[in-house]
C-alpha cells in the first residue's frame, strides 16, 4: 500500500488541510533497466512550496492539481537495477510526497548515515545550508566587525544565517516571535542579541537599540513591517539579502510598502533577491565548509521533526503560524 498527497486546489490565502487529499492505493514496484525504488523516510515542508501552490508564473514551474506535490526528502534504495545505487543506499532529492515510488535516479544524491543524521542533508547539510551560506556570503559579503540583523532568525535558513555571521566576526542580532525563540538565538546559537517582534510595539526604535551602530547586513526571511524597520536603520553601503517573505506569501491583496528607493540611495545601500540554485557553482565549497564547522562544533542546528506522513500538510501550515524552531521535517 503506497500513500500520497496531492494538491487538490489552489490555497487562498493561508493554505488550509481541505487544499491536499490523502490518497492510498496499492502499487507494484517493479522497477525496469535504470530503475531503483524508494522508501521515504523524511520529509521537508518549507515555506517557498507556498508559491509553488498558486498558478502564477515564477521562478519554478507551478504543482499541478491532482497531482503529487514534492519537496526535499530522504528516502531509502529499496531495489535499484541503477548502475549509480544499490539496495540500502540513502538518497536526497526532490522527491515526491509519496510514502514509496519509482524513479530513474535523476536529480537523486547519495548521503552518508554514518557522518551525519539524516535529517541534517535535509537542513543544515541541504538547501537550508546551502541558501544561508551562499546567500549571506555572495550577496551579503560580510565583513569582521560589521553588524548583521536576521529575520526569521530561529527558522531553518535564520539559524544558520546567524551562526556564520558569528564563525566570520559579526555583531548578530536575530529576530524572533516568541520569547523562547529569542532565548534559544542567544544560548544555543550564539546571536548577540534578540528581539521578539511580536510584543515589540516600536520594531524601528527596538532594532536601533539592540544595533546602536547601524546595520550593515540584514537578511531578510519574513518580508513586510519588520523589513520596513530595518530600512531606518541601515548604515551607509549596506547590503540586504532577500531570502524569503513569509510574511506575505498569504495575502489576497497586494501588500504595500515603505519605498525601499529613498534608502537604497541615500545610504548607498544594495537590495538583491536570489533563489539558492544561482550559486550552483558554490556548493561544493559550501558544504564542504558548512561540514566543517559541524564536524568542529562551530556549527549547530535545531530541528522540529513532526512524526507520520499524514500529518505533512499540516506541518506545512504551521510554518506560517511559527509553530516550527528551526527546520520543520516530517519523519515519515
Amino acid at each position: 500500500m503506497t500513500k500520497t498527497i496531492i494538491l487538490k486546489q489552489r490555497p487562498q490565502g493561508k493554505p488550509t488541510l481541505s487544499d491536499f487529499k490523502i490518497i492510498s492505493e496499492d502499487t507494484d514496484l517493479i522497477i525496469k533497466d535504470g530503475e531503483l525504488s524508494l522508501e521515504t523516510l523524511y520529509v521537508s515542508v518549507d515555506p517557498y512550496l507556498r508559491g509553488r501552490m498558486s498558478d502564477a508564473k515564477s521562478y519554478v514551474e507551478p504543482f499541478k492539481l491532482n497531482q503529487p506535490i514534492h519537496s526535499g526528502s530522504i528516502a531509502k534504495v529499496m531495489d535499484s537495477k541503477n548502475d549509480k545505487f544499490k539496495k540500502g543506499d540513502y538518497v536526497s532529492g526532490m522527491i515526491d510526497w509519496k510514502t514509496k515510488q519509482i524513479s530513474n535516479g535523476e536529480g537523486l544524491t547519495k548521503v552518508d548515515a554514518s557522518k551525519a543524521d539524516l535529517s541534517a542533508y535535509l537542513g543544515v547539510l541541504g538547501m537550508t545550508g546551502l541558501t544561508a551560506y551562499t546567500g549571506l556570503t555572495q550577496i551579503g559579503k560580510p565583513k569582521k566587525g560589521e553588524t548583521l540583523v536576521v529575520s526569521g532568525a530561529a527558522g531553518a535558513v535564520g539559524s544558520i544565517v546567524g551562526q556564520i555571521g558569528k564563525i566570520l566576526g559579526l555583531k548578530v542580532i536575530g529576530i524572533a516571535g516568541t520569547d523562547s525563540k529569542v532565548d534559544m538565538l542567544k544560548s544555543k546559537f550564539g546571536f548577540d542579541e534578540g528581539i521578539n517582534y511580536k510584543t515589540t510595539k516600536d520594531m524601528k526604535a527596538a532594532i536601533a537599540e539592540a544595533a546602536p551602530d547601524g546595520v550593515d547586513v540584514y537578511f531578510d526571511n519574513v518580508g513586510g513591517e519588520i523589513s520596513d524597520a530595518i530600512l531606518f536603520n541601515i548604515n551607509r553601503f549596506a547590503r540586504t539579502v532577500n531570502c524569503g517573505a513569509i510574511a506575505v506569501y498569504n495575502e489576497t491583496e497586494l501588500p504595500t510598502s515603505v519605498s525601499v528607493r529613498p534608502f537604497l540611495i541615500k545610504k548607498s545601500a544594495l537590495m538583491q533577491g536570489f533563489i539558492v540554485s544561482n550559486f550552483e557553482d558554490k556548493f561544493p565549497e559550501a558544504i564542504n565548509q558548512l561540514s566543517s564547522w559541524l564536524a568542529e562544533k562551530k556549527l549547530t542546528y535545531e530541528e522540529t521533526i513532526v512524526e507520520g506522513f499524514e500529518n505533512i500538510p499540516q506541518a506545512f501550515i504551521d510554518l506560517f503560524e511559527g509553530k516550527n524552531k528551526g527546520k520543520m521535517i516530517v519523519k515519515v
